[in-house]
C-alpha cells in the first residue's frame, strides 16, 4: 500500500470552495461514486443537495481525499489542518505559486503538507473512472470502465483534451501533477500502475524531477507487463548550458530526453493522437510488439502509401516467405503480385472464407499485421459489405495469435463504436494511417537493460575551460591515444626534438581554434611562423596520418540525466551535418557501436563502395573509457574531442575541449 492509495481510491471525499465544490459533487454523482461526499463551507448549509459542514473539524472522520478549491492563501491553512487530522491527501487547485514567481509560498505549502500527499498546486486533480471517484472541477470525456489505461500529465489542459478522445481508448485514471510540489511524476505513475485494473500509462512530461526513480518505474512497469508511452515537451530548447562546444548544441533540446526514454524502454511519441493509439496497442497486446510487420489492402495505391509513409518511422516490410507465397497464390491466383505490402485486389471481397485464409496466411509469417480498411460512413452509405473483411481480421488474429490491426487511413473513416466492438473481440483498431504507423513503431520499443540507472545529476556550477594541452594530458592519463606534442608559452620556445613532421601548430586559449585562425597544418618546420594574436601559449603536434574518417565524441553533464554521450560525424562541419546520436551514461561499447549505426553517414564509416572501414570499435572503447572518467570524477563538466581521427586500426584524439570545476 502506497501513501497515495487513499487519495487515488477514496472511500469518502471532502470538497472546499462553493463553486468548485459543486462541480466536483456533480461529477461524482454523474459517475456513480458510492461513498459520501462532504462539502465544507463556513456559511452554506448545503451545496449540490448535500449537507455542508462548517469546518473540517466537523466532518464525520478524516477524509481520504479532499478537493481544495479555495484561494492560495486559504489553501495553506486547509492543507495544514488536513495533515494534522490524518487526511489521506488533497488536490490543490489554486494557482499563483512557483509558476507565478512565488516559490516561498509553495515552500510553505510543502511544509504544511508534511507527510500528507498533495497533487499540485496549480492542478486540476484526479479522475478515477474505475470507482467513479472524481476530484475534478470541470467536464471530462470519460465513462466508467472495469479496466483501462492511466493518463498522467504535468499540464492539466493537455490531459483534459486527451480525455475527450473518441478513439475507443478505455481510460481508467486521469491525473494531473501541476507544480508537483510534493508528489512527483515517478511516485504518482507508480501508484497508478499498482492498481491491477490499469493496463498501461500515457504521460505528458514537461520535466523529469528524478531520473533514476523514473528509470526504476519504467523497469517496474515492464515487469508488470504494462507499457509506458510519453510525450516529452520542450525539445526545441537547448539544454541549460550552450557552451562553446559543438556537443552543447548537438546534444541540446530533446536529444538527451529521447535517449533516456529509449534506454529505459519508454515509448516516445510526438502528438496526443499518437499517444492514444499507442496506448490502445498496449491495452490490448501488452508493452511490446514484434518488428516484422506485414500490410494488406485491396488497393495498390494503399499498398504504396503504406510503404512510403512507413519509411520515416523506420518501419519496413520483410519479403513474403516462399511457403506463404504459395499459400496466398492458391487463393489469389496469378493476377495479384504476392508481396509485402500486399495488394490482394478485390477478387476475394465479400468471400469470408477466402478473405480469412488470405488474412491468416499473411499474418502467420509476421509478428503483426496492418489491415488497411476505411469503412463507408454510415449516415450516407451502407457499410455492411465490409463486415466479412472485419470478421476475417478477427479470425486471422485468433488463428495466428498475432496482433491484427485494422487501420483506417483517415481517422474519421472508422467510428468509435466499431473500434469498441473490435476491442471487445481483442482486436485493436488504429485510426489515421500516419498516426497508426507512429504508434506501431512506438509499441516496438524494447525494454531497458535490467538494473540500469543514470548517474545522479549535479547542480549547475561554475567551470573553467582547460587549455588543449591540459585537456590532452588528461586524456592521455585516461589511456586515450593523443598525438605526440610539445608546448611552450612562446612560439620560439617550442622544442621539436623527438617529433616527426608534418606538424600541426595550434594557439592555446581558444575554444574554436579554426574560427580564430589558430591552427596551421602540414608544417615541415616552424621556421617563419608568425605569432597568433590572442594566443596564451602554443601547442605543436605530430599530425595524424592514415585517417579514414573524422568523428566527434562529446560527454557533458546534464541537469536531469547525469551525463550524456554524443557521437557524430566530426570536423568543422559537425553542426552543419548534425549527424549525431546521443546516449545517457553508463553505456557499454556494444551500445555505443549499435547507436553509431544509426548515423545517416554510417555507410561511409562502414566501408561504403570499397572505402576503407573506420575502426569504430576503437571509438566505442574511447567513449566508454571517457565515460568512466566522467562518472568517477565529478569535477569534470564536459569533454569534447572533435575530431577523433579514425584509422583502419585505432583512433586518435587530435583536439580536446575540457571543462571542469
Amino acid at each position: 500500500m502506497s501513501r497515495l492509495d487513499r487519495l487515488l481510491r477514496p472511500r469518502h471525499i471532502a470538497v472546499l470552495g462553493a463553486g468548485w465544490a459543486l462541480n466536483v459533487i456533480e461529477q461524482c454523482r454523474k459517475m456513480g461514486f458510492r461513498g459520501p461526499v462532504w462539502p465544507v463551507h463556513p456559511t452554506k448549509a448545503e451545496i449540490g443537495g448535500l449537507k455542508a459542514y462548517p469546518s473540517l473539524a466537523d466532518l464525520p472522520e478524516a477524509p481520504d481525499a479532499t478537493f481544495i478549491g479555495v484561494n492560495r492563501f486559504a489553501t495553506l491553512d486547509v492543507v495544514a489542518e488536513l495533515a494534522a487530522m490524518g487526511a489521506g491527501g488533497a488536490i490543490c487547485f489554486a494557482s499563483g505559486w512557483t509558476e507565478a514567481g512565488e516559490p516561498g509560498l509553495q515552500d510553505r505549502l510543502v511544509a504544511a503538507a508534511g507527510d500528507m500527499p498533495i497533487l499540485g498546486p496549480n492542478c486540476y486533480g484526479v479522475i478515477n473512472y474505475l470507482d467513479g471517484a472524481l476530484l475534478w472541477p470541470d467536464q471530462h470525456g470519460g465513462i466508467r470502465v472495469d479496466k483501462g489505461v492511466a493518463l498522467v500529465s504535468q499540464s492539466s489542459n493537455i490531459v483534459i483534451n486527451m480525455g475527450m478522445q473518441q478513439r475507443g481508448l478505455p481510460v481508467a485514471y486521469v491525473a494531473c501533477l501541476g507544480n508537483a510540489a510534493v508528489v512527483g511524476l515517478a511516485e504518482l505513475t507508480g501508484a497508478l500502475l499498482d492498481d491491477p485494473r490499469v493496463t498501461a500509462v500515457g504521460l505528458y512530461i514537461e520535466g523529469i524531477d528524478d531520473a533514476p526513480a523514473f528509470a526504476a518505474l519504467a523497469e517496474k512497469a515492464r515487469a508488470m507487463g504494462k507499457g509506458v508511452v510519453a510525450i516529452k515537451s520542450g525539445k526545441t530548447e537547448l539544454s541549460r548550458t550552450a557552451a562553446a562546444s559543438h556537443t552543447a548544441s548537438l546534444a541540446g533540446g530533446g536529444a538527451a530526453s529521447s535517449a533516456f526514454l529509449r534506454q529505459i524502454g519508454v515509448a516516445e511519441v510526438n502528438t496526443p493522437s499518437e499517444l492514444i493509439e499507442t496506448l490502445k496497442i498496449f491495452h490490448v497486446h501488452g508493452p511490446q510488439i514484434g518488428t516484422r510487420i506485414c500490410s494488406l489492402s485491396c488497393s495498390g495505391g494503399e499498398a504504396g502509401l503504406v510503404a512510403d509513409l512507413a519509411a520515416p518511422f523506420g518501419l519496413d516490410f520483410p519479403p513474403v516467405p516462399q511457403a506463404t507465397h504459395d499459400r496466398l497464390f492458391a487463393v489469389l491466383g496469378e493476377i495479384p503480385t504476392i508481396s509485402n505490402p500486399l495488394d490482394y485486389h478485390t477478387f476475394i471481397w465479400g468471400d469470408g472464407p477466402k478473405t480469412t485464409e488470405v488474412f491468416s496466411a499473411m499474418l502467420e509469417a509476421y509478428d503483426a499485421g496492418l489491415y488497411i480498411i476505411d469503412s463507408p460512413r454510415a449516415d450516407r452509405c451502407d457499410p455492411s459489405g465490409y463486415d466479412p473483411a472485419f470478421r476475417a481480421i478477427i479470425a486471422a488474429q485468433k488463428a495466428t495469435g498475432k496482433p491484427a490491426f485494422p487501420v483506417a487511413s483517415m481517422a474519421e473513416n472508422f467510428g468509435e463504436g466499431r473500434v469498441l466492438a473490435m476491442m471487445a473481440e481483442g482486436v485493436c483498431a488504429l485510426l489515421g494511417l500516419e498516426t497508426a504507423l507512429a504508434a506501431v513503431r512506438a509499441a516496438q520499443t524494447p525494454p531497458g537493460l535490467a538494473g540500469w540507472r543514470p548517474a545522479v545529476a549535479l547542480p549547475p556550477r561554475e567551470t573553467r575551460l582547460l587549455s588543449e594541452a591540459e585537456g590532452k594530458a588528461l586524456l592521455a592519463a585516461a589511456g586515450v591515444a593523443v598525438p605526440k606534442s610539445a608546448t611552450a608559452a612562446r612560439l620560439e620556445a617550442l622544442d621539436l626534438s623527438g617529433l616527426t613532421p608534418p606538424f600541426a601548430l595550434k594557439g592555446l586559449g581558444f575554444a574554436h581554434k579554426t574560427e580564430a585562425g589558430a591552427v596551421r597544418l602540414g608544417l615541415s618546420s616552424l621556421a617563419g611562423q608568425a605569432a597568433m594574436p590572442g594566443a596564451t601559449g602554443y601547442l605543436v603536434e605530430e599530425m595524424v596520418t592514415g585517417a579514414v574518417a573524422e568523428v566527434l565524441l562529446g560527454l557533458r553533464r546534464d541537469p536531469v540525466y547525469g551525463v550524456t554521450l554524443t557521437l557524430g560525424m566530426g570536423g568543422v562541419t559537425a553542426e552543419v551535418l548534425a549527424d549525431k546520436v546521443t546516449l545517457v551514461l553508463p553505456v557499454t561499447e556494444a551500445q555505443v557501436l549499435e547507436a553509431a549505426k544509426g548515423l545517416r553517414l554510417w555507410p561511409l564509416l562502414a566501408g561504403y563502395r570499397g572505402r576503407p572501414r573506420a575502426d569504430m570499435a576503437a571509438v566505442a572503447e574511447m567513449a566508454v573509457r571517457l565515460g568512466a572518467l566522467m562518472l568517477a570524477d565529478e569535477s569534470l563538466e564536459e569533454i569534447e574531442i572533435n575530431p577523433v581521427m579514425v584509422r583502419e586500426q585505432g583512433a586518435v584524439a587530435v583536439d580536446a575541449l575540457v571543462r571542469r570545476v
